[in-house]
Formats: C-alpha cells, sequence, structure tokens
C-alpha cells in the first residue's frame, strides 16, 4: 500500500503580534479541526489513488503476459518453421550427395571395366606386338645364322677387343644332345689386341658417336647379344675424380629394354676396380662375369690397358644425386675456403631379391630379402674433409607373400613358413649385415593395429628374440647386443593433430643409439703412417678419423614412403651430430636442400620397385602436406595399383633375363686361343722368368696385462732367443701386443698411442742392440698399427726394404658388439717382391664358456677385416695369425694342474678348444712343446693361485697358412712381469722375384709360336673356312697325351707333316710283343716288350719244312731271357730301321721261302695292318703251319730277309716286315721258354690275340724328362705320345 501524503495549504498565516495571541489561539483551534477533515479527505483520496494503480498494473502486467505469450508462441512457431525449412533443406543435399556418390561409384564401376577391356586389349596387343617382334627378330637372325660367323670389336684410341661368335658349335651341339641344346652354353671367341694387329677394313661402324662402355654378353636362346652403353649423362660427383653417370640408352645389339635406373660409378684418373666389385650390388654381374674370366687370363700389362679403357662397366640400380651448397649455406664455416660443398645421397638396390612390388617379397633361403637398399648420406668439404653415414632398408626378414589386387588396402599379407623353417634364414639375413656393417638397429615401422602388419610384427619380435645375435654380451661391467629393434607405429603416432610432423618423435627412441653408432669421417691431407721412420715412407693419402660402428635397418611393408621419411630424419640426425661435434650448426637452406635430396631418393626407389614415386614426398620436400600433395598421393596409388596388375609381369620379366634367372639361360663362354695357352704356358714356365728365396721371419704375441712398467725390461730372451743361427737374423720381425693398456671402460672406446710408441722404442732397441753384437744390419720399423689395446709393429732389415712394397694395414673391432676396440684384431700386410704376406694379431673373447663368441670373433675378423682394394685376409699366399686367442682346456683346474706337473702335454692338447675346428680353418699350427701360457702370477712361474683360481690355457698362439711357410720353432720365454707368457716362432718363407722384362719376352715368344700354330684362327681372324671348333680343346688333357682332334687337326699329323714317334726300345735285344692285344684297353698278361738274344752264331741254320715254306708262313723270333733294364729312350724310328740281312744258306732255300708269299702285297711297316683285316688265305696259310707243326731254326744275329722275284730271278731285298702268328715257336738248340717283362697289368689276353702299340710301360720303366715322378710304392712313367715337328 503506497503511503499517504499530506498537502500543505497553499498559503500559510502570518505571525501576529504578541498582544493578540490569545485570539490567534481560537482562531488556530478552528483551522485546526478544519484541517483535521482535510487531511482524511487527502488519506481517502491517496487510497483511492493506490488502488487504482495497483489496478492499473494489474491490468498492465496481464496485457504484458498476453503479449509475451503470443510472442512466444510467435517465435516457436518461426522456429519450427526454420527447422522445417533446414531439415528439408538438408534432406535434400543429402538426396543430392547420395545421387552424386552413386553416380561416381556407377563411373567407377564403368572405369575399372573399361581399364579391365583395355588391359586385355593392351595384353593382346603386347602379345601381337611380341609376336611380331619375334618373327622379326627370327627373320634377324636368320639372316645372321646364313653368315655362320658373327663379329663386333669395341675400339679404343690403342686396342681392340673382338668378339667373334659361331654356330658351328651351336650346331653340333644340337645334333648331338637334341633337345637339350638349348641349355649349353653359347660359345664366343674373344681377342684383346692392338689396333695395328686389328684389320678393321671389314667392319663397319655401328656407333660412330662412340659408346660409354659394355654392360657384357648375354646368352638368348643359344644366340650371344653384346650390350653396350650408348647413352649416359654424369649425375653426381661424389668426390674430386670419384664422378656416378646415368645409364641413358643402351645400344640395339640387345633386343630387350633396359628397365629403370641404373648407374656405374667411374673415376676419371683411376682404373675400373674390378676387385673392388660387390657383387650383391652389380646388376651387370651374370652379363659381365665372361668378361671379367676373361680379364683374369689376361697378362698384367694387358689387364691395366683394359681396365684403363673403360670398356669393362660396373652398373648398380638405385638413386645418385648431388646438390652444390653455395658458400653462404655450407655449414662448416671455420673451414675457410671459396669452393662450394657437395652433398651427395647415393642409393644402391640389392640384385639378389629383386623384382617387382607384389613378385618380390620377404626373404629366400639364403638370407636376401627383397628391395634390399643401402643408403649413404655424403657430404663434402673443399678442405678435403669428408663425411659419410650409411642407412639400410629390406623388406620384413619372413617368408611372406601378398598378392595384387584393384581395390586397395585389400591385399591379404600370408606367412609362408612356420618360424623353426624361417629362423635359419633370418639369422643368415643378419649375420651377414652383422659382418658387413657392425651392430644393426632394427627400426620397424608397421603398425600393431592393422591384422595383416600386426602379425608381421609379432613373427618379426619372435626371430629377433631368438637369434644369437641377441644374447648379451656381458663386457667390462656393460651389457650389448648385436641386434636391436625399436617399434615404431607410424600411422599410429602420425594421425593425430600433428600429422606427419609427428614422425620426428623417433628421435626419442633412437637417439642414443645414433651417438653410440657415431659416423664417418676422412680428410686427405700429408699423413705419415703409423710406424714409418723413414720420411720416403710418408705419402699423402687418406686419413680415417672416424668409423660408422653400426647401422639403422628400417622397414615397413614395402620400405618405401615411410621408410624414406624415417631414414631422412635419421639422416638428418647424424649431420646434427657431425655438425654438434665441431661446434657449427646449419642453415635452413642446407636442410631444404637435404631434404629434396631426399625427396628425389625415396622417388626414384620407389618407381623402381612399386612403379610411381613416393607417397608423402610432398612432406618430405616441404616439410609440410598440402592438399596438391594429397592428391598427387591419390593419383599415385591408383597408378601403382593399374601396374603392379597389369604392368609388372613384363619389368618382372627384363629383371630375370637381365640377371640370368630363366630356365633356358645359360652364360657366354669366352675363349682366346692364344692368351690361354699363353697364360697356361707361362705357369708352366714360371721358372723361367722367376727366381725364388727364403725370407727369414720372426713372430711373436704378448699380452701384457697392462704392465707398461715392462717396457724397461730386458726383452732379448723373447725377441732375440737362443736358437739355431739361421734364424737369429730374421729379415721380417712382426711384433703382437695384447692388452698394451689397461682395458677399463674408458680406454675401451678410444686408442692412445704413447704406450705402443714406448713398445716401438723398446723392441727397436732390442733388436737393434742383439744384431749389433752378432756383426748384422739394424733394423727399421716398417709400419705399426693400434686397436685400443691391440698393437702390431712390423721391423724389416734394411737391406730387404727396396723390395717391399704395397704396405697397407687395416683393424677389426669385435668387442661390444663391433663398438668398442677392447676385442679385434689389427693386420699388416706387403708384397715382398711378387709374394703377399700378411700379419694379423687378434685379441678374442675371454671367458671359459665364451666359446662360440670366439669363434664369431673368428669369423668376424676373417670376413670382415679389408685392406684397401676390397683386398681380404685370404688373399694373401702367406698368412701367420698371433694373438690371444683365449681358447681354454675343456678340463677342471685339478686335473689341468696335474697333468701340467707330470708333463702331459698331449691330453692337455686333446682337450683344446681350439682343436673343435670351428675357426682357422685350413690354418696349420705347429706341435706345441711348451707349458700353458695363462694365467700366472706376475712375477713367477706359478699358475693364478688367486681366488678365482683359472684353469691353465694356452691362449697365446701363432698359426700359418700357406704352402710357402715353413715353421721351424714355437716356444715361449721366461718374461714374468704379465700374467702371460710370451710365445714365439720362426718361420723361412719361400718368396718368388718375377722378372718382368723376361716375362714379357717370353709371353711375346710363345704368342708367336702360338700365332704361327693355329694360323689364322683368331677372333680377329678374316678366314671363313677356319672352323672355331679347332681351337674348342686342342690344348691336351695330360702332358703325356697328344692334343685332341678334330676335322682339320689331327693329333698324327703336325700341321700337314707326318708326326714322328719317339717311342724307343728300352735296349738293343728288346722289340714290340705282337701278342698283346690290337685294344690297349683290353685286359691282359702280356709285356710290352720282349727281350731276344742276338749273340748266337752266325752258323746258325735255318731249317724249316718244304710244306711250311711253301705257304708262306713265317714267324718272329720268341723271346729270350735277359736281365738288362728296359729303357723308354726309344721311337719310332728304331722300330722301321732295317736290321742286318744276313745272307741265306741256300739260293733253293730263300728262293722257296720268298716264292710262297710272293702272291700277296707285303705290308709297309708302319702302320702294321691288323689281322683282322688280313685276307682268309692268309689266316688259313697261318693255321696250315701250326696244324703241320713246323719248325725252323734262324740265325739270331740275322732275321730272314723277303726278296723282289720276276721271272729274271731275285732284284733286291729289304727287312720283312713284323708280322703275327700263333702257332708254336721253337729256336735253334737251345729251345728254352721264353722270357717276358712283366707288365704291371695281369689281366687274361684278348680272344683274337690282335695287339697294338703299347700304352703303358713295366714297373722297371724309368722316364728321363721327370714328368709323372713319385715317390709313392707304384708310381711310374708314361711314355710321351706328344707328336714332334719332323726337321
Amino acid at each position: 500500500m503506497a503511503p499517504s501524503r499530506v498537502s500543505k495549504p497553499r498559503h500559510t498565516a502570518t505571525k501576529a503580534p504578541a498582544k493578540h495571541q490569545v485570539t490567534d489561539d481560537e482562531d488556530a483551534s478552528q483551522q485546526g479541526s478544519q484541517s483535521s477533515g482535510d487531511d482524511n479527505k487527502v488519506v481517502k483520496m491517496a487510497e483511492k489513488m493506490r488502488k487504482d494503480a495497483k489496478a492499473r498494473l494489474q491490468n498492465r502486467r496481464a496485457s504484458i503476459n498476453k503479449s509475451h505469450e503470443e510472442t512466444m508462441k510467435k517465435i516457436e512457431d518461426d522456429i519450427n518453421a526454420a527447422f522445417d525449412e533446414i531439415s528439408r533443406r538438408a534432406r535434400q543435399r543429402h538426396k543430392q550427395r547420395m545421387e552424386r556418390l552413386y553416380d561416381i561409384l556407377r563411373r567407377k564401376s564403368e572405369i575399372e571395366a573399361r581399364m579391365i577391356a583395355s588391359a586385355k586389349r593392351i595384353d593382346e596387343a603386347y602379345e601381337m606386338a611380341e609376336k611380331a617382334l619375334g618373327s622379326a627378330l627370327e627373320h634377324r637372325l636368320h639372316d645372321l645364322r646364313e653368315s655362320q660367323k658373327r663379329s663386333f670389336t669395341l675400339v679404343t684410341d690403342t686396342h681392340a677387343l673382338v668378339f667373334r661368335h659361331s654356330l658351328s658349335s651351336t650346331t653340333a651341339d644340337t645334333l648331338s644332345h637334341g633337345s637339350n641344346a638349348k641349355l649349353l652354353a653359347s660359345k664366343c671367341m674373344v681377342e684383346f689386341a692392338t689396333l695395328e694387329d686389328v684389320d678393321l677394313a671389314d667392319y663397319r661402324s655401328l656407333r660412330p658417336s662412340g659408346v660409354h662402355g659394355t654392360l657384357g654378353l648375354i646368352n638368348i636362346n643359344a644366340d650371344v647379344f653384346l650390350c653396350v652403353i650408348s647413352g649416359a649423362v654424369r649425375v653426381a660427383t661424389v668426390r674430386p675424380n670419384e664422378t656416378v653417370q646415368r645409364i641413358l640408352s643402351v645400344c640395339g645389339l640387345v633386343p630387350f629394354e633396359v628397365a629403370g635406373s641404373k648407374a656405374f660409378r667411374s673415376s676419371e684418373q683411376s682404373a675400373f676396380d674390378v676387385d673392388n666389385l660387390e657383387e650383391s650390388f652389380l646388376w651387370n654381374s651374370y652379363m659381365i662375369d665372361p668378361l671379367i674370366k676373361f680379364r683374369s687370363r689376361l697378362a698384367a700389362h694387358e689387364k691395366v690397358i683394359l681396365d684403363s679403357s673403360r670398356i669393362l662397366t660396373s652398373a648398380i640400380r638405385g638413386f645418385v644425386s648431388t646438390i652444390t651448397i653455395p658458400t653462404s649455406s655450407s655449414p662448416l664455416r671455420a673451414l675457410k675456403s671459396n669452393l662450394p660443398s657437395t652433398l651427395t645421397l647415393i642409393s644402391r638396390l640389392s640384385c639378389r631379391r629383386a623384382g617387382t612390388r607384389f613378385n618380390s617379397r620377404g626373404i629366400d633361403d639364403d638370407g636376401n630379402v627383397a628391395n634390399f637398399v643401402e643408403t649413404e648420406t655424403v657430404f663434402y668439404h673443399p678442405s678435403s674433409l669428408c663425411f659419410s653415414y650409411a642407412q639400410i632398408r629390406g623388406s620384413v626378414p619372413l617368408f611372406w607373400e601378398q598378392a595384387a589386387g584393384l581395390i586397395p588396402g585389400q591385399q591379404k599379407i600370408q606367412i609362408t613358413r612356420s618360424p623353426e623353417a624361417t629362423q635359419p634364414a633370418f639369422d643368415k639375413h643378419f649375420e651377414s649385415l652383422e659382418v658387413d656393417y657392425g651392430t644393426i638397429h632394427i627400426l620397424n615401422l608397421l603398425s600393431v593395429s592393422k591384422p595383416g602388419e600386426a602379425e608381421l610384427t609379432a613373427r618379426y619380435n619372435y626371430h629377433v628374440q631368438h637369434s644369437p645375435l641377441n644374447q648379451v654380451v656381458d663386457l667390462s661391467g656393460t651389457s650389448e647386443h648385436r641386434l636391436l629393434e625399436s617399434q615404431f607405429d607410424f600411422h599410429a603416432e602420425t594421425k593425430g593433430p600433428g600429422g606427419y610432423e609427428a614422425a620426428s618423435m623417433v628421435k626419442r627412441l633412437i637417439r642414443h643409439r645414433a651417438d653410440g653408432f657415431a659416423y664417418f669421417l676422412c680428410e686427405e691431407g700429408d699423413r705419415s703412417s703409423n710406424g714409418y721412420q723413414d720420411d720416403k715412407a710418408a705419402r699423402v693419402g687418406t686419413v680415417v678419423i672416424l668409423q660408422q660402428e653400426g647401422i639403422f635397418r628400417t622397414n615397413c611393408l614395402d620400405c618405401l614412403d615411410r621408410t624414406n621419411l624415417i631414414q631422412t630424419i635419421i639422416s638428418q640426425m647424424a649431420l646434427e651430430l657431425f655438425l654438434h661435434h665441431r661446434n657449427e650448426h646449419a642453415t635452413a637452406d642446407f636442410w631444404v636442400r637435404h631434404s629434396s635430396l631426399w625427396a628425389d631418393n625415396g622417388d626414384a626407389l620407389s618407381k623402381i620397385y612399386a612403379g610411381t614415386g613416393a607417397l608423402k614426398s610432398s612432406f618430405t620436400r616441404h616439410g609440410k602436406m598440402s592438399l596438391a600433395g594429397a592428391i598427387a598421393d591419390a593419383r599415385k596409388s591408383a597408378t601403382r595399383m593399374y601396374i603392379n596388375n597389369f604392368a609388372d609381369k613384363g619389368r618382372q620379366n627384363t629383371i630375370d633375363v637381365l640377371l640370368g634367372r630363366l630356365m633356358d639361360q645359360q652364360p657366354v663362354h669366352l675363349y682366346d686361343p692364344i692368351a690361354d695357352y699363353v697364360n697356361a704356358e707361362l705357369k708352366r714356365r714360371v721358372n723361367e722368368y722367376s727366381t725364388s728365396d727364403v725370407v727369414q721371419i720372426w713372430a711373436g704375441t704378448f699380452n701384457l696385462n697392462g704392465r707398461g712398467s715392462g717396457v724397461k725390461e730386458e726383452l732379448a730372451a723373447w725377441l732375440w732367443p737362443e736358437i739355431n743361427r739361421s734364424q737369429q737374423h730374421p729379415g721380417i720381425v712382426a711384433i703382437g701386443f695384447q692388452e698394451i693398456v689397461e682395458l677399463s671402460p674408458q680406454q675401451i672406446m678410444s686408442t692412445d698411442p704413447v704406450r705402443r710408441q714406448a713398445w716401438e722404442d723398446a723392441a727397436r732397441r732390442t733388436l737393434n742392440s742383439s744384431s749389433g753384437k752378432n756383426s748384422s744390419e739394424e733394423y727399421i720399423l716398417l709400419r705399426s698399427g693400434q686397436l685400443v689395446g691391440a698393437a702390431l709393429m712390423l721391423f724389416v732389415k734394411a737391406s730387404i726394404l727396396h723390395k717391399i712394397k704395397n704396405v697397407e694395414g687395416s683393424v677389426k673391432k669385435t668387442g661390444m658388439s663391433g663398438m668398442a676396440g677392447n676385442k679385434g684384431a689389427v693386420a699388416i700386410r706387403m708384397d715382398y717382391a711378387n709374394t703377399r704376406i700378411c700379419f694379423v694379431t687378434a685379441h678374442f673373447a675371454a671367458g671359459f664358456a665364451n666359446y662360440d663368441e670366439r669363434n664369431r670373433d673368428y669369423h668376424t675378423i676373417s670376413h670382415g677385416l679389408r685392406f684397401q682394394r676390397n683386398r681380404s685376409i685370404d688373399d694373401h699366399d702367406a698368412i701367420i695369425w698371433l694373438g690371444d686367442f683365449n681358447y681354454r682346456i675343456g678340463l677342471s683346474n685339478d686335473k689341468v694342474r696335474r697333468l701340467i706337473k707330470v708333463g702331459d702335454l698331449d691330453t692337455l692338447y686333446q682337450n683344446d678348444q681350439m682343436v673343435a675346428g670351428h675357426a682357422f680353418p685350413y690354418y696349420s699350427e705347429s706341435r706345441i712343446t711348451f707349458m700353458p701360457t695363462y694365467k700366472y702370477d706376475n712375477g713367477t712361474d706359478d699358475y693364478d693361485s688367486s681366488e678365482k683360481a683359472r684353469i691353465p690355457a694356452w691362449c697365446d698362439r701363432m698359426l700359418r697358412k700357406g704352402d710357402i711357410l715353413k715353421q721351424i720353432n714355437y716356444s715361449t720365454a721366461p718374461l714374468r712381469f704379465s700374467d702371460h707368457r710370451p710365445v714365439y716362432a720362426t718361420f723361412q718363407c719361400t718368396v718368388s722375384d718375377v722378372d718382368e722384362s723376361r716375362k714379357q719376352s717370353l709371353s711375346r715368344e710363345l704368342y708367336a709360336k702360338r700365332k704361327v700354330d693355329i694360323g689364322d684362327t683368331t677372333a680377329n681372324a678374316r678366314n671363313d673356312d677356319v672352323d672355331d671348333e679347332d681351337l674348342i680343346g686342342y690344348e691336351s688333357i695330360a702332358p703325356e697325351l697328344p692334343p685332341a682332334s678334330s676335322d682339320r687337326r689331327k693329333w698324327w699329323l703336325d700341321n700337314g707333316l707326318p708326326a714322328r714317334s719317339n717311342v724307343r726300345p728300352p735296349n738293343q735285344n728288346s722289340v714290340l710283343n705282337m701278342n698283346r692285344p690290337s685294344n690297349p684297353f683290353t685286359p691282359t698278361n702280356e709285356s710290352d716288350w720282349v727281350v731276344v738274344d742276338k749273340t748266337a752264331p752266325k752258323e746258325s741254320s735255318i731249317s724249316h719244312t718244304t710244306s711250311s715254306a711253301s705257304r708262306g708262313s713265317r714267324t718272329l723270333p720268341p723271346p729270350f731271357e735277359s736281365s738288362q733294364p728296359v729303357s723308354s729312350n726309344y721311337t719310332r724310328d728304331s722300330m722301321r730301321a732295317p736290321a742286318p740281312v744276313p745272307e741265306p744258306r741256300s739260293r733253293a732255300s730263300s728262293q722257296a721261302s720268298t716264292m710262297s708269299i710272293s702272291s700277296r702285297k707285303p705290308v709297309p711297316p708302319v702302320p702294321k695292318k691288323p689281322a683282322l683285316l688280313t685276307k682268309s688265305s692268309d689266316r688259313r696259310v697261318s693255321q696250315d703251319s701250326r696244324d703241320a707243326g713246323t719248325e725252323r731254326t734262324v740265325s739270331a744275329a740275322r732275321p730272314p730277309v723277303m726278296q723282289r722275284v720276276s721271272s729274271d730271278g731275285p732284284k733286291g731285298a729289304f727287312p720283312a716286315p713284323l708280322q703275327r702268328t700263333t702257332g708254336s715257336i721253337s729256336w735253334g738248340p737251345p729251345r728254352q721258354p721264353p722270357t717276358r717283362v712283366a707288365s704291371p697289368r695281369s689281366n687274361p689276353t684278348e680272344a683274337d690275340g690282335s695287339s697294338l702299340p703299347p700304352r703303358r710301360t713295366s714297373a722297371s720303366v724309368q722316364s728321363n724328362s721327370g714328368l709323372m715322378d713319385d715317390d709313392n710304392d707304384g708310381a711310374s712313367a708314361i711314355p710321351s705320345l706328344q707328336p714332334t715337328r719332323r726337321p
């Protein structure tokens, strides 16, 4: 209720004076009564007004409520109407979208149908084109076959390489082998000669602009094709004078197109290094192999000429590119240079399991994986500083397959082998990688949620856990694995808002391992090799500052897109580590160039394997994913689907042809009739141009146990022992040390040369002091090398220094999975005259139970240690290993000590771990005659008395390999300052010194002689009448046999001249035994020769019956006994020479004898007519003679004479021919049985009694030529049947 309002009167009375107050009071009371009434009125009015206001307020409120309700209703209606409109429009848009989607799906189905139809048409067109090409090729080959001989020549400025192929051999093989003829290797003649010796008049130029080399020869359907490079362009310059060129085109001599990109490395100054080829990355290995084998048969100077000609080419497949880094963007600002730097990326794809995406997956039984790529980042600064970092990628090393399909993401993954059947191949793969690269860190990018990839990941983890390389190596308080694995689910990590930028989180997983692997760093400059004391030995070369000790193996499913992005990040990490070590940092421009290079690499590798560029390359190139990049990835995915389904078949076939994998493919056989003969003769006559010398070698090994105080000890008892005086002045002294420093955790990661230099001085001082006392010349330190605790020093006499060349050193770490040098090897090799000698000192894994680890250390060193030109330890004529191999004796401590006490070294040696033979195959060790060299108490001769009580063992050993090495001594020295005893051995090494001038002269003589012998039958011959088969197998298969015959050449004819036999009777009383069978391979007891007594008196008469004389049967004298030795010095001339003609006893008897056989033509002396071809009348005569039992006595000194008879009587006489007889024979009065020289063979004679000249001599035959000499029982000489030329 509103408060009442009281109105005041408008007019107020004025106060009267005081004298009038009473009257005024009365008036006031009257007026007060009146105002009270007014106030009541006012109150009533106010109340009324309040009620009116309240009513109005209520009305207003009702009106407002009503208006609000109307407004809300209107708003609700509007909202409902708007929602209905929106819903209507949404339904309309959804309908339109579905219609468009249906239209897209319909068009997609139509496109797929058209693609399938197009693919069918393409296949049909391809088949038609293939048939047409095959038909054209057949016509071309037919035209070529018409000429029978085809010749190609690669010409350089000074020489020519000539190829000639003839189908005569192929035709002959086809006739002899039938359907299998296509499996035979094609034969091609080759000759490398100077331009003066090659007639190019009949040749026409196929490539006037020249060629860039040859990929080799290939055999397709028994036809030989020469593949030459017709176009190439330089794409990279890794370092000065080391360039890489890309093959753009191949000459049309090969009927197929070379797929993908291929490149070959070349050097502008150095020749083609055939000894440094890695066959696993050599894509033309199958094609170039015949030429490599041909090169190996050439003389040394011809090899140099052929290599420098650049005819032979090594081809790799992958990606190579160089980006120039301007000086302003170079990350090495401290090295002042005005020349730009270069950044090169080299990716080499292996050819071991080559193929396209869905045709080549997983691993094979040899441990080769699909899409295996080695990528190397090379940064070269003009100051000659070179940085390199290598990574590898490869398919998941399991046996798995994936079929191609038209729907992306629906290609099912199938694992085809059990875990037990997969593990051997898995181990082969990683053991090979460990030997080549060291510790392997697997970075698996497969998904752990997708069904197919998750299954591969689980199996991958299983095999890693069961791999021998995953065993823990506990060394110096640290535990290391040689095979590590990290899982990084690429898709799960990058599907968030960060996108592909989240891939950089992989750095956290591998940071520690990347720092441990380090990188390769070298520098060109002046260096004096370790140990060279002579200034003349100093030379300019490459100084290796740091080695990369391990490698990351990255894989996803295809090893393309995800893998390339992660490898880009790892490469950047390695470069950042290199710059951090030099307190440098790279500019943004440098990293942009680096990313661009890796993006190009990903595109190139993806095109080779999948047919298109890599996905995600936009992010790799620019660091962010754009809409254009996403559209490009979609387009690439569609293109991949088409290529993988319809084009990969032809691409795979091309790869198989290039690598020689087709079933009907055989390699080409090259032969050079002159060069092959000359090289064989040079090897046989090596003594004519080389001399041999014996050099004395002293070698010793000593584990110092980190005792530096031993430098001051007297070392003469070890370095100059009391041995035979001839061994006390060795020409070469090789000293190997182990644990030259204490192998603490701080020491094993670096090499301190101070301690090694101190031992060098001590060894030199001892050697020269001892040699001075014996009036011998001083020793010079040739070279030394060190790997943490292992050191090798080589001293030589000053007088032999001029004979030594090509001295090289190398090291190989095996400690802590190849990361640490506490275990490993140091090797030094040299060429002493023309003999290659290698010394290796090694320190293997310690511990009684680490037997397998020691064997693994040996194989790692033997296969992994490399010198220059990729020369290994086994590529030497003489090898000496010396070191602490740590092999123990497999007996208890008490038993070993008891056997040592009684001196039973044989039992100890039989239980030595090295005797098992799992290490050092084909090496020899002399008999051990000294006590075990480990482990002693320092300063005493007592074995370990500590709490560990280690079992004594021959840890320190020396082994040798090479026929030219002969070990003389093997013993120990009484030096007691270490817990090991030093071991030494002396050797005699027979080295050869080749007189190159004499060798070249002899080579030219042999070449000229051979040229005369074979005439024009060479690859450069112009005589079409010459048959290539005359030269195939022309040489004899054994020294005592003549060369093989052909249609043109016969072993009994020497270039058209009759051959003269060098068969001679062993003595004057010996004649051929005619009772031997004519077939030399028929078993018989008959000897080759029979002895005839020719000392009978001349008065001995000839008596025989008239019947036998009339029949004309004439027999040979029977053999008589003789004790004279049989000699092989006989010739056919001695057989043919006429014997003294005796006078007949009476003219009548001689006439009767001659008349009886005058009716048949006399047989010439040589060759004798076989008995089976004689006339039947002759055989009847012989039979009648036997039936009549006639006898005659002939003078032993003069055989019967056959005379020519005519109507006028005898005109002359000539010796009677040798003729077989089977009748009984009796000779003169003695009538004693014949005595024959026994033949080594004891077999029955042939039924028909026929015989041929002897094939082998008796046991008492001696050879004057020395061939086939042998100290063994039963060895005998074989007479030579080599034809000799008639003077």
